[in-house]
């Protein structure tokens, strides 16, 4: 069978889809083949009795006209056809005796917050303050723009010359996490709250930092329409450049011929062929089922033992007949009582509701997330398969106690587990966003994973599960870096060009 492709790609999520762009971009015939009728990935939504439910995705790095990321997404067809909400504040954190914190992005209103809050705490706000205002200035995208593999002295000593102003602060708060620096607070409510301002204890304070700092610099909007208007947005740009994407295709096999990749086949049977191969899936599953494990080294083997931390949730999506637009769209209450799911206590819950994108629900009403981080095992060893309806009605009724009403407003629900992720989308152990980003994985993400097997040749690998830590630019950026790759292994010159 002669190649129907220069390029198949497996998934139309965010790297599978711009992978395909560029692709297109540089004369490679390409084709997607995604297991899902919808393109995206975890970067998705469906929509049920008029509500859009959307639990993936919380802002974009890039919205900003000239701020970094930003001419990346116009490559991609996102910006400026897409409309972004900004927000001035990122999340509240409500504690049970009435304590609030909420977490300004803007670097001076948070500060004076903060310190009317903690005086005793002056210093530590103060420090941190000054973290969120450097990181202003600091362009993430350079350390991603272009592959290790095609950079040169010059490219070395620029990326240097660029980071040294920042090598004070990356240096002191890449090795500090949001935990830890909770543990230093004298005032106990801060003590509490402050793991939480960035959704995971764990995370490094530098990405919180880098996080607001982009809020405040109006780069990290949310598109209106949701994840599947952005997602939708990149599909048709790649439609639009000649590429072509088969829906409900799961992928049973790469097909492998002298240990070069020549195609796949689909679990229908159905085969293609291509001179090259590109997983845009899960990590996992790309290695040890579609490849069957015959392509791996001890490196590869120990990133998938399980001893890297993953980020997964139960999230409970309602549709409700509420208005919650004078709402905080984020509040994480802290429980004096803890809260028993999937068999484990809980002393935390995560609201989130999308009255600032009114396009997500009918007028007068709201979308409302209500979320726990979690861990596979229990829901695994639990439930197996079933579905844990008496968690979601044990997670509604505690929310009445904060929105009174809320049960009785209520008209359509869709919950989620680790398992029902996993399922749904193949991320291994239902991960948000692969391996999670700690002071310890990140220098996993700055030496970075590889993206070919060894002893495979003509296959290649993107995707968060090559960028730890994931976020959406990065992978989006992860496809780009592969194509441009494949270019100088052709000898041709990579080209990126903006539509229009």
């Amino acid at each position: 069978m002669a190649p129907t492709a220069d390029v198949i790609i497996i998934g139309a999520g965010i790297s599978g889809l711009a992978a395909g762009c560029y692709a297109q971009m540089n004369g490679y015939r390409s084709q997607i083949f995604e297991a899902s009728d919808l393109p995206g990935g975890l970067c998705s939504g469906r929509s049920h009795q008029g509500y859009s439910f959307d639990g993936g995705l919380h802002y974009v790095f890039g919205t900003g006209p000239g701020q970094p990321f930003y001419s990346l997404w116009q490559e991609l067809g996102a910006v400026p056809g897409l409309e972004f909400v900004n927000q001035t504040e990122f999340m509240q954190i409500r504690g049970p005796q009435g304590d609030v914190l909420r977490v300004h992005s803007q670097p001076d209103q948070l500060e004076a917050h903060l310190l009317a809050l903690a005086p005793e705490d002056a210093k530590l706000i103060e420090g941190f303050c000054k973290g969120v205002r450097k990181f202003k200035e600091f362009d993430l995208s350079m350390l991603q723009q272009k592959p290790k593999s095609l950079m040169t002295a010059a490219d070395w000593a620029r990326l240097g010359k660029q980071v040294l102003p920042f090598m004070g602060v990356l240096g002191k708060w890449s090795q500090l996490s949001l935990r830890d620096l909770a543990g230093q607070a004298k005032n106990p409510f801060l003590r509490a709250a402050m793991p939480h301002m960035f959704a995971w204890p764990d995370v490094p304070v530098m990405v919180g930092m880098s996080l607001l700092a982009y809020l405040d610099n109006g780069n990290a909007g949310f598109p209106v329409g949701g994840a599947i208007a952005f997602s939708r947005a990149i599909e048709q740009r790649y439609l639009a450049l000649g590429g072509e994407i088969h829906y409900s295709a799961p992928v049973e096999r790469v097909l492998v011929e002298h240990d070069q990749a020549v195609g796949i086949r689909l679990e229908n049977q159905a085969e293609y062929q291509a001179d090259r191969v590109i997983s845009a899936c899960d990590g996992r599953r790309t290695i040890f089922d579609l490849l069957e494990g015959e392509y791996i080294n001890r490196r590869i083997e120990k990133l998938y033992d399980g001893h890297l931390p993953l980020h997964s949730q139960f999230q409970v999506l309602l549709g409700v007949d509420m208005d919650f637009s004078q709402q905080p769209p984020w509040v994480t209450h802290l429980l004096e009582e803890p809260i028993a799911i999937a068999g484990q206590d809980h002393f935390e819950i995560g609201v989130k509701h999308y009255g600032f994108a009114p396009s997500l629900a009918p007028p007068g009403k709201s979308v409302v997330s209500l979320m726990l981080t979690t861990h596979y095992r229990d829901w695994q060893s639990r439930y197996g398969n079933g579905i844990p309806s008496r968690d979601a009605e044990i997670l509604i009724d505690r929310m009445e106690a904060f929105y009174p009403g809320l049960r009785a407003a209520t008209e359509c629900m869709d919950v989620t587990t680790p398992l029902s992720l996993e399922k749904a989308t193949g991320n291994w152990q239902g991960a948000s966003s692969g391996w999670l980003l700690t002071k310890d994985t990140l220098p996993l993400m700055i030496k970075g994973v590889p993206k070919r097997l060894p002893g495979l040749g003509n296959f290649y690998m993107v995707s968060q599960w090559t960028e730890p830590g994931g976020s959406v630019p990065i992978v989006a950026l992860s496809g780009r870096n592969m194509i441009a790759e494949i270019c100088r292994e052709d000898g041709r010159t990579f080209t990126a060009t903006v539509p229009g």
